[in-house]
């Protein structure tokens, strides 16, 4: 067990802490992370400040005490993906293994604000995915028994019951009627931000380094084991090496000398100027390709599917835009009449079964965490769960051996294309 470093904690979070400060105007909160210089070494260095690395991190710190770590980052915490999404949490898939991970991050999600002392603003408002098809509706009812096996608590609704829970919709078309659909009660969303920032000021009272604008610029190995990373503010030795930047890590891979089978590509979203509360839930529709959400501050968050050919852009795209915008007004009309706020773009990691990959690598000492596409920020507790854990023993355990890379080789694919369908 390795001892903590010295840094300035942030406090306890309460009311009483609220009512304190604002006794004497704020004065006396303290940062919610520390921002030191990197060390020559650390026993773990993850590369990658977004969610599932900064849950790595805290996992290591919280099931194994493991503290001597630095968490580095190219840019801003939580600046790549985790700030990107558009915030869905679910667990309703088809694979055993699947169903396995999301559920064990939904289950650490309906906690984690209590864990972290930091509200990330779980909100398990209910998750619907329409069937617009009949096609889609009988793989949705074998999703249900699927479920229903795994211990994951989803339902089967028919079209009047979703007329009273999403009052926008208009069942009836006009290409594609609303069939029915696949209810999640626990599903919902989080704040991005929150998650990141939670995670972040609990590793660092724990310790941990988070080091930004630190970018990875070599990795270096010597005997088939990991020995170092370049970084724009120097080298950094370690014992172990954790990768976990999503699009990026096919280009971090090649740095240590070995593949990865992803491919990068750009996810765009959306948001509508703020309007009153009229949608509760969260719905998505694969069969026109798109899905939405209301924000607490009244905006419409949407999204669709990927871009069509590889990329590393985060930018948004106006024919993007306009295929989501078109697809979704024939289900929900009142979308006719809104203006877009803002776009974005973010890159995302592809496997060729839609399912991540959580392993060791050919490099001794060497740990990666990737692909999980377009579903990343629902998984972020579990990944991180799995990853500490795998990180920590240098064995998988059960939450992560399915996803090892070896399942390419043997062609034990574990195919979430369907439910990963729209973008989720």
């Amino acid at each position: 067990m390795s001892a903590p470093h010295t840094q300035r904690r942030s406090g306890r979070y309460s009311v009483f802490a609220i009512a304190r400060e604002a006794m004497r105007l704020h004065s006396g909160w303290g940062r919610a992370w520390a921002s030191p210089e990197p060390r020559s070494r650390y026993q773990v260095v993850i590369v990658g400040a977004g969610g599932h690395g900064l849950a790595t991190a805290y996992y290591l710190g919280k099931n194994f005490g493991i503290t001597d770590v630095a968490v580095i980052e190219k840019g801003w915490l939580g600046g790549g993906n985790t700030g990107r999404n558009t915030t869905i949490i679910r667990s309703n898939y088809l694979q055993d293994p699947s169903a396995a991970i999301y559920d064990k991050a939904l289950k650490l999600y309906e906690t984690l604000s209590q864990d972290l002392n930091y509200n990330v603003m779980f909100s398990p408002r209910g998750l619907i995915m329409l069937a617009q098809t009949e096609h889609e509706k009988r793989g949705y009812l074998r999703t249900v028994n699927a479920n229903l096996l795994q211990g994951v608590a989803t339902r089967w609704v028919e079209p009047a019951e979703l007329g009273r829970l999403v009052p926008i919709m208009n069942l009836a078309g006009p290409r594609y009627p609303v069939l029915g659909g696949l209810y999640q009660e626990r599903g919902g969303t989080a704040r991005h931000d929150a998650v990141a920032w939670g995670y972040a000021r609990a590793c660092s009272d724990m310790g941990m380094h988070i080091i930004q604008n630190c970018e990875v610029t070599g990795v270096e190995t010597a005997g088939g084991r990991v020995r170092a990373v370049n970084t724009a503010k120097g080298r950094i030795e370690c014992d172990k090496l954790a990768m976990v930047v999503a699009g990026h890590s096919s280009v971090l891979a090649g740095m240590a000398g070995f593949r990865l089978p992803i491919e990068s590509i750009a996810l765009q979203a959306l948001v509508s100027e703020p309007i009153k509360p009229c949608l509760d839930v969260v719905v998505m529709a694969n069969t026109v390709h798109g899905y939405l959400s209301q924000s607490d501050k009244g905006e419409m968050v949407i999204g669709g599917g990927t871009d069509g050919f590889v990329n590393y852009t985060q930018r948004g795209s106006w024919h993007h835009v306009e295929e989501t915008v078109r697809a979704l007004i024939e289900t929900f009309p009142m979308l006719s009449r809104l203006k877009m706020l803002r776009q974005w773009g973010g890159i995302v990691d592809m496997t060729g079964d839609r399912s991540p990959i959580l392993s060791r690598t050919p490099v001794e000492g060497i740990f990666v965490n990737c692909g999980w596409g377009t579903g990343g920020f629902k998984a972020i507790p579990g990944s991180g769960w799995a990853m500490a854990e795998l990180v920590a023993k240098g064995t998988p355990g059960p939450l992560a051996a399915p996803f090892g890379l070896e399942r390419f080789a043997e062609g034990r694919f574990i195919d979430e294309s369907v439910a990963a369908g729209v973008a989720h």
